[in-house]
């Protein structure tokens, strides 16, 4: 990751994030603070392995991982951090390194990240130092997005969307939703997107109306609405995107729908802006499909932030009080949906800059029939 910012930027974006930990954990009255979370650890020093333990303080900052990891973390981490390789138990190298240095008595971790008999080990193993569970303290710093990760989150959105548009030619009647699936994913990955977020969401007919649907050798028909939910991911940064399609000609009722809901869309993108409340945001596509007479059928929220996660902060919700912050990457992905008949969704990705709100996802949002 560091190498991309790089390249984007001419900088390395990690210094500077780390000194806004320490600030942060500075406010919070801590002397340190364990970080678990791989997302949050990937964002302050450039590690994307699966096995990583983080501590810093105001002097230190200490990266531990294990020997699979041992040339990536000395290409991805660098002198970033003091890099700890250890063959065992990475909490017994901590343990082992962490009286070695001073002014360390009340020591946070993110309670949000930690298994249960990690926090065991803290108990126990950690009792000389005084715990306390800290909640989105590396989160916060992550919603706004620098010009680094920025250029990424358009780079995963480019890569859906050429892959959707790839997609689209080689489907018809017939197909399962999982063969439909197979195509995308093998067009996402041609298109250069490095993994998938999140399981790719294809649904069809009346299963369109189940908002988080497990792709099923259900065969598309002849009528059906077709709604693929799926993202790519560029160097850990994410994109996600919905487009809901027919299946041959649409009815006039399957147009009425969709029409509602790309409205709902445009209203939402156009408006949606850093310094309103989440529930102020979702309230701009939620009114207008209350207005039309389906707000029922509206049962989810209007968004989420994206970027190393496909959700994290900030919420666009009904309850969501927390304000959005500038250069924040959210979803606008506003949806009806009628039990046993179908449904329709259309999200796109917004950043949210001193210009106003960015589309990021510029695929069509015309209702497209697919032969």
């Amino acid at each position: 990751m560091a190498e991309s910012i790089a390249a984007d930027t001419g900088r390395d974006a990690r210094p500077a994030r780390l000194e806004a930990l320490r600030n942060a954990v500075e406010k919070a009255h801590l002397d340190g603070v364990l970080l678990t979370g791989l997302a949050n650890i990937r964002y302050l020093t450039g590690f994307s392995g699966t096995s990583a333990l983080l501590f810093v303080s105001q002097r230190d900052a200490i990266f531990l991982t294990d020997f699979r990891y041992e040339t990536q973390a000395a290409q991805e981490v660098g002198a970033i951090a003091q890099v700890q390789i250890e063959a065992q138990s990475l909490w017994a190298r901590l343990w082992a390194l962490l009286p070695t240095l001073t002014g360390l008595d009340v020591l946070g971790f993110e309670s949000t990240h930690i298994e249960h008999r990690d926090f065991q080990r803290l108990l126990e193993a950690g009792s000389r130092w005084q715990g306390r569970p800290t909640v989105d303290l590396v989160e916060t710093l992550r919603e706004r997005k620098d010009a680094g990760e920025l250029a990424l989150i358009q780079r995963a959105a480019d890569v859906a969307c050429d892959a959707l548009a790839a997609t689209l030619p080689q489907l018809h009647e017939g197909m399962s939703e999982l063969a439909v699936a197979g195509v995308l994913e093998r067009c996402l990955r041609e298109a250069g997107s490095e993994g998938f977020p999140f399981p790719t969401i294809v649904a069809s007919g009346e299963r369109s109306a189940l908002p988080h649907a497990r792709s099923s050798r259900r065969e598309l028909r002849r009528g059906d609405f077709l709604l693929l939910d799926f993202g790519a991911e560029v160097d850990g940064y994410c994109s996600d995107i919905t487009r809901t399609f027919v299946i041959g000609r649409a009815s006039a009722e399957q147009r009425d729908f969709y029409e509602i809901v790309r409205e709902a869309n445009r209203l939402a993108a156009s408006a949606v802006h850093a310094g309103m409340k989440g529930r102020d945001a979702d309230a701009l596509a939620r009114d207008y499909i209350e207005g039309c007479g389906h707000g029922p059928l509206f049962g989810h929220s209007l968004g989420h932030g994206i970027g190393l996660e496909v959700h994290e902060a900030p919420r666009l919700a009904r309850t969501a009080e927390g304000v959005l912050s500038l250069d924040s990457v959210v979803t606008i992905e506003p949806g009806i949906y009628r039990p046993g008949w179908g449904g329709v969704r259309v999200e796109d990705d917004v950043h949210l800059s001193t210009r106003g709100p960015q589309l990021l996802t510029r695929f069509p949002r015309e209702l497209t029939e697919l032969a």
